[in-house]
């Protein structure tokens, strides 16, 4: 593509991005969610095959739907209540509204059917932006939202999210269909706590686009697409292989690396209001998760592919300076955990 095209689409992806999250008002806002969606279309089309036509037109739909969802229910507020402010409150049905149009634009389940389908289509460079940047605006406004939502809807979003994204992806075998999958169950532990501390939702929010970024940059060195591609790898960089292992499990939540802080937090955070049966839940969900992570390691680290070269020197010599502090990151900030409290 051209570089002038590649500049103007990125900036018109921060811009919209910048907008909304320094927006105060409802149809600002919207315009900023709206030039988001539309700066993305041309990466997705950039390739111009059926697969990747496809699932731009299923997400712009999916996206302009939502968009009027946000609208209609920000007008319907300003009838009921006479204030286009977003940090005021807000009717409950209105509220209600809001909760699903965002709810569809991150793709929470049961809004999460365009997801999968989406990113597979796509590059796994515009599936990074898509699973990490996009998030970025509807989810800002989702937390600015946290004190008019119900309860009792994030709760079920959330359950559903985590139970559906690790059921979901446990047959796959194309790596951007497990991302997808991971992001939806990784969302239902945001929105299930999103009323109860905001706070945590955030370093959740942050976390979960740290551990994405990592694995899609290591997906994207290695240049695989689906687990048996990944039975190369250790061959091609071992040392990425036996670190992306660590990501993974860091991505499921187990300790003692930085994915269990969250899941952590938000448990503890739930049996203090009593939510242990919830809790307990949203916690065996997280095995189905589990399941198809420990398959990605097992793939990527314990097996040799059947023809390994023979030569000391690989194929490829590209260097990413982001990767080594991406996975240090995602890997080593579970001893930082009241710092980071501190700082959110």
């Amino acid at each position: 593509m051209n570089p002038f095209a590649l500049y103007i689409i990125f900036s018109s992806l921060a811009l919209g991005t910048i907008t909304t999250l320094s927006s105060y008002h409802w149809i600002l806002a919207w315009i900023g969610l709206e030039i988001n969606t539309l700066a993305i279309i041309p990466l997705m089309t950039k390739t111009p095959h059926p697969r990747a036509i496809e699932a731009a037109t299923k997400y712009f739909l999916t996206q302009a739907a939502a968009s009027a969802l946000i609208l209609f229910a920000s007008t319907m507020n300003a009838w009921l209540i006479g204030a286009w402010a977003i940090n005021t409150h807000t009717s409950y049905p209105t509220s209600i509204l809001l909760a699903i149009a965002l709810s569809m634009k991150l793709g929470i389940a049961p809004f999460h059917f365009w997801l999968p389908e989406v990113l597979q289509g796509l590059t796994l460079k515009t599936g990074l932006i898509l699973s990490t940047w996009q998030k970025i605006a509807p989810m800002a406004l989702l937390i600015q939202l946290s004190q008019s939502v119900d309860l009792n809807l994030m709760l079920i979003l959330g359950l559903f999210s985590t139970m559906i994204g690790g059921w979901g992806g446990i047959n796959q075998t194309q790596i951007r269909k497990v991302l997808a999958f991971s992001s939806i169950a990784h969302l239902g532990w945001m929105v299930a706590i999103l009323k109860i501390s905001p706070q945590l939702t955030l370093m959740n929010f942050i976390i979960y686009i740290l551990m994405t970024l990592t694995l899609f940059m290591t997906f994207i060195f290695l240049n695989t697409k689906n687990i048996y591609e990944l039975s190369t790898a250790w061959s091609k960089s071992p040392t990425l292989s036996a670190l992306s292992l660590l990501s993974l499990l860091s991505l499921s939540g187990l300790p003692p690396l930085t994915g269990f802080i969250p899941k952590w937090l938000i448990a503890q955070e739930m049996v203090k209001q009593d939510l242990t049966m919830f809790a307990l839940i949203i916690l065996l969900s997280t095995l189905l998760s589990l399941f198809f992570y420990l398959r990605l390691t097992y793939t990527m680290s314990l097996t040799l592919a059947p023809n390994l070269s023979n030569s000391i020197y690989q194929w490829f010599f590209t260097k990413n300076n982001l990767m080594a502090p991406s996975i240090s990151l995602s890997l080593l900030l579970l001893p930082m955990t009241p710092t980071i409290i501190a700082l959110i």
